[in-house]
């Protein structure tokens, strides 16, 4: 996958895509933490500057739900879309709503070419919304 992306394979380039494929939706400080446990001693600048090229290359998706700092996944190539929980903050994919992609059509696109949507549906996940009816 990264020699196929043009980027070197290296132990911390295929720790942190691991961490991103086992921990979707983490951000970086959870990132780092697997990363750490895999190799021991890494920098935090390691870690981001291989978010970066990772992210550069299409690799991983830098996703930033509003009131969260950025999280990473590995579901790359599609236009889905997130449910966040106004509660814990847990995010879950969503298959796009209706359609292809950009899946939504704007009522006025201003003249841009539109080839993606982002989407963030808020509300509570099922074990807060347990918690909250009891």
């Amino acid at each position: 996958m990264l020699r196929a992306a043009a980027l070197r394979v290296t132990r911390p380039r295929m720790a942190v895509l691991s961490a991103v494929y086992e921990h979707p939706h983490a951000d970086t400080d959870s990132i780092i933490g697997a990363v750490r446990t895999r190799l021991g001693g890494v920098s935090h600048q390691a870690v981001y500057d291989v978010l970066r090229a990772l992210t550069a290359a299409g690799l991983v998706r830098r996703i930033e739900p509003p009131g969260s700092v950025a999280r990473y996944e590995a579901r790359v190539g599609d236009n889905h879309h997130h449910v966040v929980c106004r509660s814990c903050g847990v995010i879950t994919d969503v298959d796009c709503a209706v359609g292809d992609a950009p899946c939504l059509t704007p009522s006025d696109d201003h003249g841009f070419v539109i080839d993606e949507a982002e989407v963030v549906y808020r509300g509570l996940c099922p074990d807060c919304s347990i918690s909250a009816s009891n």
